[in-house]
């Protein structure tokens, strides 16, 4: 409807001023043609006259309703675009906060690694571009493939274990039932970062990092948990989870929940997503 009285807005505003004109010029013959020397209007009533009348009427006021509703509408469009906008910038301005810290680390644990080992130097450097090209390019769209989010995870956990010199005990377990599931993109790169900021990083020996990715009937469920040394643990939460949290509320309102909680020296995040 909006569409079509767009299109044809200066017809309609034609046809007012003609319902308008019409009457008046009726009246106005009325006046000078009546009878004797008396200026009164004598309108007889003409019942063809009368409902063409009241037809002209009747489309003015309808027009002026429409015109009116129009305008709600328009400013209506206009406000959901604003609102869409600013929710998407930011999403985007958000999304260029989530790896700085990780990929400033590599770069400083690279430079102490190039003199040492430039083999292993070499193959840090492989992965590290990928996953910045990933991040760059792939993390400003709408969203991804489930199967290229899990190798960009992949891609992080073996960069960790090649930087570390102790053991880590990792574990990723998937349960994808359809590879053509699309999903935000990351996401889920957020509680891994901190599993092993938080955990991995402060932990000397049986360090261990959990991961259970499940995907079907169009639910996502992420289920990650790792432990920590309670002496190191900061009660400050982090740039990253504050920006996952605002993401999930920009991108999935009302279909997500985010349970975070720790017992015994284990951090436990659940992440669940309805596509």
């Amino acid at each position: 409807m909006i569409y079509w009285i767009e299109k044809n807005k200066n017809a309609l505003v034609i046809i007012g001023v003609v319902s308008i004109l019409i009457p008046l010029l009726y009246v106005s013959y009325k006046v000078f043609t009546a009878e004797g020397s008396s200026v009164a209007i004598s309108l007889d009533f003409n019942p063809v006259l009368g409902y063409t009348l009241i037809g002209y009427y009747t489309l003015l006021i309808g027009l002026i309703i429409g015109r009116f509703i129009y305008w709600i509408l328009k400013n209506i469009k206009s406000i959901i675009r604003l609102k869409n906008e600013k929710a998407k910038t930011e999403l985007m301005h958000l999304k260029s906060q989530v790896n700085p810290h990780f990929f400033f680390n590599m770069l400083n644990n690279l430079y102490g690694l190039v003199g040492n080992d430039s083999k292993k130097a070499q193959k840090l450097i492989l992965k590290l571009s990928d996953m910045m090209r990933y991040s760059i390019y792939d993390g400003e769209k709408d969203t991804v493939l489930l199967s290229e989010e899990v190798t960009y995870l992949e891609n992080y956990i073996e960069l960790h274990k090649m930087r570390y010199h102790k053991t880590i005990d990792v574990q990723f377990n998937m349960d994808i039932k359809d590879n053509d599931y699309e999903i935000n993109p990351l996401l889920f790169i957020i509680l891994l970062e901190n599993a092993f900021k938080h955990g991995v990083e402060n932990l000397r020996e049986h360090a261990f990092v959990r991961i259970n990715l499940e995907a079907h009937n169009n639910i996502v469920n992420f289920e990650i948990e790792n432990n920590f040394d309670a002496s190191e643990k900061t009660h400050e939460a982090g740039i990253g989870l504050k920006n996952l949290k605002r993401r999930l509320e920009i991108v999935y309102p009302k279909k997500h929940t985010l349970v975070i909680y720790e017992t015994n020296n284990i951090y436990n995040a659940k992440l669940n997503i309805k596509l």
